[in-house]
């Protein structure tokens, strides 16, 4: 008996947390479903990630009211995924920030990864008709390092390079030593990989390290709030991928087929992150991406829908 797709079977609603991490700085998070960061600065207030309908926004914002009357004035897209993006125009920001090569992926790419990811993850699009028609787009970028000045408090954003995509954008507050990292880093939850670079990941992740943050919101997962747990992210993380990359590696130069490489990969990865959120979700999409990293791919090929759908039949039939 074949899986249910991706994450067609998970209709169960999970407990959100509005962590404080300080006088400034906010993780929404619920149990492994999507993150939102918020900044609150001594005159307005950033949210990083948007939740995937605006919908949903409501539920954040209904959070930042209760901490703060300031506007909204900035949301910042750590990269361009529809369940990370779609929700912004709940916010009625001045500004939607994201880096250069975010914004390239969105005019490549951003219509067939709305239609697969509201496809993939019926849950997360709740009220999906509240998403306004065509796309979110960004109003600035930059490349490599962008400052904001929220006051006195410093929000950087920093392109530390190539992950879960071409586009990753951390933000960075210096003075507190807090990063919300977007899926760069997750805890206790599956990295998606379908977009990724495995080659570079693990080179990004050590200039996230060399930060030294204190504490961080990853993409999924609960709020780190010691510099222990941050590393126990990112420790896991730099696992997953490298254990991903390996097996797949060793299938490639076997010479064996993806269906092959996938079952084994499956198999031996199972045991040590099978608990974790969104594995069987993750894991046909990462595998076909590392194995495409693999044998001539260098960037992700687009997924679409359709492809979703023959994907999956193929590897889990």
């Amino acid at each position: 008996m074949s899986k249910a797709f991706a994450s067609q079977a998970d209709l169960q609603d999970k407990q959100v947390t509005f962590t404080k991490l300080s006088d400034n700085a906010y993780a929404y998070t619920a149990e492994g479903d999507p993150n939102t960061g918020v900044i609150v600065g001594d005159d307005a207030v950033m949210v990083i990630d948007t939740q995937a309908t605006p919908a949903m926004a409501q539920d954040v914002i209904r959070r930042i009211r209760e901490v703060t009357d300031k506007p909204i004035k900035y949301v910042v897209l750590s990269h361009y995924h529809a369940v990370r993006v779609l929700g912004a125009s709940a916010y009625q920001p001045e500004h939607i920030i994201a880096s250069q090569d975010t914004y390239d992926l969105i005019v490549e790419r951003g219509e067939a990864d709305k239609a697969s990811e509201i496809g993939r993850f019926p849950r997360l699009f709740r009220n999906v008709e509240t998403v306004p028609p065509g796309l979110t787009w960004p109003t600035i970028t930059f490349t490599g390092k962008m400052i904001i000045w929220l006051g006195q408090l410093e929000v950087q954003l920093l392109q530390l390079g190539r992950g879960h995509t071409k586009g990753d954008t951390v933000a960075w507050l210096p003075q507190q030593k807090i990063l919300f990292s977007g899926d760069l880093v997750e805890f206790d939850a599956t990295p998606y990989a379908g977009d990724a670079y495995f080659h570079d990941w693990p080179e990004t992740l050590d200039r996230v390290a060399a930060l030294q943050p204190e504490k961080l919101v990853p993409g999924r997962g609960a709020a780190l709030t010691t510099p222990e747990q941050v590393q126990q992210g990112l420790a896991g993380t730099r696992a997953f991928i490298a254990d991903v990359r390996a097996c797949v590696e060793a299938g490639v130069k076997a010479g064996k087929d993806l269906n092959a490489v996938y079952k084994e990969t499956y198999a031996r990865l199972q045991p040590k992150y099978g608990h974790w959120v969104i594995f069987d979700h993750c894991m046909p999409f990462d595998v076909t991406r590392c194995y495409d990293e693999l044998t001539g791919y260098p960037d992700p090929r687009v997924w679409t829908a359709e492809r979703d759908r023959q994907m999956w039949a193929a590897l889990e039939s």
